[in-house]
């Protein structure tokens, strides 16, 4: 029930049944205003109102927060033409020139028109036709089985009937497949938005379709476009999973983060604001750490060599801090120091400098015991022990203690 600026509805709870007496009154403003943002419509409008024009692949290729609502590129469309902006239709056959564009945007709508052309011009088939089809190519295939058989294949007259069945059945399947195309570009377009353009994901769809040839079974009833369309989806859907992002999510995560987009926009418009993490986790079943889990699964990977500002010779690498790295304000402190208690280790004799080193690690290495470092100089672990204490009472005098201070206080 729509009134006063409000969606009124009544709240589900996470079984599907509905509370009575409690209904939730939310906002069209606020949500019409948290679906723009999520789905980048201000950009789009933006772009749109400084052109004048708005290309169709354009609306397609928005984020949908629902993920498969089939007629959200419709209401996007609709709404851009009720702001004074015309859009500019680059999907079908008949569409008409678009305005210049950059390259990279003119060479991808040129390689979509030329390839919707092409399809268009391929001839629908009846029922009678498809049945005809993949009687001819099952007989192909079984022919090409055959003819690896040299017992089945004894003569030349039978390889050459065998080959002439087995060419057949291919025309036949180029046939199936060619006269379908348009089914995946038509299924294709509710799945953009996902990462992949609309070339991209028709070439995903001609997979499934196919596959759907190989799979159909004439005898069962079903119309070939039918039973094709299952085995396109499947195909897009995987395809979407598998090369739509930079690290590949496996399929079942890939719908899981879906599903938590899709209840998290469904929780908003019947909550009016923005769901907690355990009514989301709530709604699907889940719990809130899986929930936490699938959101970081989700989130999207960005290059730390894309290109950041205005003049673009910044990458967005040189900006964020690696918090593993050393510090370098101590790094500078650290060396400064070492160079300073090395000049003083200098004005030390060469042997008690030589102890000390060895005995505190002084020279990169590992502190050694007072045995080593008695058999290096002959002498025994007692004399290298008093060796240590004179040098360390020499370091207390005045004349280096001061200076060693000094570096122990700045660090």
């Amino acid at each position: 029930m729509v009134g006063g600026g409000y969606v009124s509805r009544r709240a589900a709870s996470s079984s599907g049944r509905s509370r009575p007496g409690r209904e939730v009154r939310v906002s069209k403003d606020a949500l019409q205003t948290e679906v723009r943002e999520r789905a980048g419509l201000g950009e789009l409008f933006t772009r749109g109102t400084e052109r004048g024009y708005v290309l169709l692949s354009e609306i397609h290729d928005l984020h949908d927060p629902i993920q498969d609502a089939e007629d959200w590129p419709e209401e996007v469309a609709t709404e851009v033409r009720d702001r004074g902006i015309e859009v500019v239709d680059d999907l079908t056959d008949d569409a008409a020139p678009a305005p210049s564009e950059s390259a990279t945007t003119g060479s991808t709508t040129d390689g979509v028109r030329q390839y919707l052309n092409a399809i268009g011009r391929v001839e629908l088939l009846t029922a009678e036709e498809e049945v005809d089809l993949a009687k001819r190519y099952h007989a192909g295939v079984a022919a090409r089985a055959m003819s690896v058989n040299r017992e089945l294949v004894s003569t030349a007259a039978k390889r050459r009937t065998l080959e002439e069945v087995t060419t057949d059945g291919d025309r036949a399947q180029e046939r199936l497949v060619t006269a379908n195309l348009r089914l995946v570009v038509s299924i294709a377009r509710r799945y953009l938005g996902r990462g992949l353009s609309l070339l991209e994901l028709v070439q995903e769809g001609n997979l499934g379709l196919m596959r759907g040839v190989e799979k159909f079974d004439h005898t069962k009833g079903y119309k070939f476009s039918t039973y094709a369309t299952w085995w396109i989806r499947q195909a897009l859907t995987r395809g979407t999973a598998n090369k739509a992002r930079s690290v590949r999510l496996p399929v079942h995560v890939h719908e899981l983060v879906a599903k938590v987009r899709r209840a998290e926009f469904e929780l908003l418009q019947v909550l009016g604001r923005d769901p907690t993490d355990g009514e989301v986790a709530e709604s699907l079943g889940i719990s809130t750490d899986r929930l936490l889990e699938l959101r970081l699964a989700g989130r999207e990977i960005t290059s730390l060599d894309r290109t950041v500002g205005e003049d673009g010779d910044t990458t967005l690498g040189e900006l964020v801090q690696d918090d593993d790295a050393p510090d370098p304000e101590l790094c500078a402190t650290t060396e400064l120091a070492r160079l300073e208690l090395l000049a003083t280790l200098e004005e030390l004799h060469e042997r008690e400098r030589g102890v000390l080193e060895l005995r505190y690690g002084l020279n990169g290495g590992e502190p050694a015991t007072l045995e080593e470092i008695g058999e290096r100089y002959g002498v025994t672990r007692e004399r290298i022990r008093q060796i240590e204490k004179n040098v360390l009472a020499k370091l207390r005098h005045p004349a280096h203690a001061q200076r060693l201070r000094s570096l122990a206080d700045e660090r």
